[in-house]
């Protein structure tokens, strides 16, 4: 699950009013993990060493996309970045970088991950001090439970930053079911998910409905739907939000599928054709067997044997040209084109703020059109 940021995706117009949005965040990230010092360090010296990890997890690199779509969502509502609930919204937009902690950290415990963002994953890392400490017992099992440990905790800690806004009740009320739903989702995705590879099911209804669940809806559209509700936003531009999110954050997971593929180890910090190693049934594999269980049964049985193996840069080749010549690399292109059109006209009616609905426009083309 590589979740790549749009770069530039508001600009320099007000982001925050007293400068960066995303050093804002990244603020309030840092001074909440500093908020639970006391406790950490009572627990004792491994554990404070273990949130340190977790701290510069959640710091290193990133754009912030899903508390820039909560904010932006807030924005077009009619919220005013220089009044009273400002430093409350931040807050509760700001956790969507925990929530986003905890779901890379165990994706990469399930999908066997090596690198993020160019770094060892969490679980690799500490597997490593085991090795070099020299304890007893497996280190890789050692890895894999301090990281299922941490992204548990990163969970919570969204939850204690949402709690601890200082909202008032009627708004607590009504982002509740959002971040619950949220919450919910993400899980149900990445369940499915595996469920999938286990059952090998390459259907196109299956890859689609992953992308739904497991990206599109905590990147964008609960964001969104977020900062509607922090704004008190109408039905009808709730109703937007959730068309616009949902396509957008589609045609993100989409792009990302494009990109762990064919993407560039430099720039996406993770092994080039790593989806095909891992046997990740995309979108974009779906779309070349469609085609290929019809007209090409050789190229076919070709894609099957080869995803979830250990391929050689020759044989990741092999099957990136299969998935241009099968055209699955331009029926993806073409399900990106769509789902951002889609949402543009969706949003093109809305009552939203000018400000935020350019930014949206921006975003949406940001997202789409990434290269991390």
């Amino acid at each position: 699950m590589r979740r790549g940021d749009p770069a530039t995706v508001t600009g320099d117009r007000s982001e925050w009013p007293r400068g960066s949005f995303v050093q804002a965040v990244e603020g309030v990230l840092d001074s909440f993990v500093d908020s639970r010092r006391p406790t950490v360090d009572t627990v004792g010296p491994v554990y404070a060493e273990a949130v340190e990890e977790l701290r510069s997890f959640v710091l290193r690199g990133g754009k912030r996309i899903r508390p820039s779509f909560a904010w932006t969502g807030w924005l077009g509502a009619g919220g005013d970045p220089g009044g009273p609930d400002a430093e409350a919204v931040l807050q509760v937009c700001s956790a969507l970088e925990f929530v986003q902690a905890c779901a890379l950290v165990h994706d990469d415990i399930i999908d066997s991950s090596l690198t993020r963002r160019g770094f060892p994953t969490v679980h690799v890392t500490f597997a490593e001090r085991h090795r070099r400490s020299e304890w007893i017992g497996d280190p890789d099992a050692f890895g894999e439970a301090v990281a299922i440990l941490l992204g548990d905790l990163a969970l919570c800690w969204a939850d204690d930053l949402i709690r601890e806004a200082d909202l008032p009740i009627e708004t607590v009320r009504r982002v509740g079911p959002i971040w619950s739903a949220m919450r919910t989702e993400v899980l149900g995705g990445q369940l499915l998910d595996i469920a999938v590879e286990a059952r090998s099911d390459d259907s196109l209804d299956a890859a689609l409905r992953i992308d739904r669940y497991k990206t599109a809806a905590y990147t964008v559209e609960r964001p969104l739907l977020l900062g509607g509700a922090l704004a008190d936003a109408d039905p009808a531009l709730l109703d937007v939000y959730r068309t616009f999110g949902a396509d957008i954050g589609i045609a993100f997971q989409l792009r990302d599928d494009l990109l762990g593929v064919f993407g560039d180890p430099a720039v996406t910090g993770k092994p080039s054709g790593d989806d095909l190693r891992e046997g990740k049934r995309t979108v974009l594999i779906a779309a070349a067997l469609d085609v290929a269980d019809r007209d090409d049964p050789a190229a076919a049985e070709t894609i099957r044997a080869g995803l979830g193996t250990d391929l050689t840069s020759a044989q990741v080749d092999e099957m990136r040209a299969l998935l241009f010549r099968l055209g699955a690399v331009d029926e993806v292109e073409r399900r990106i084109t769509t789902l951002t059109e889609c949402a543009l006209a969706a949003l093109s009616g809305a009552d939203v703020t000018p400000d935020a609905a350019d930014r949206l426009v921006a975003m949406a083309h940001a997202a789409t059109r990434r290269t991390t």
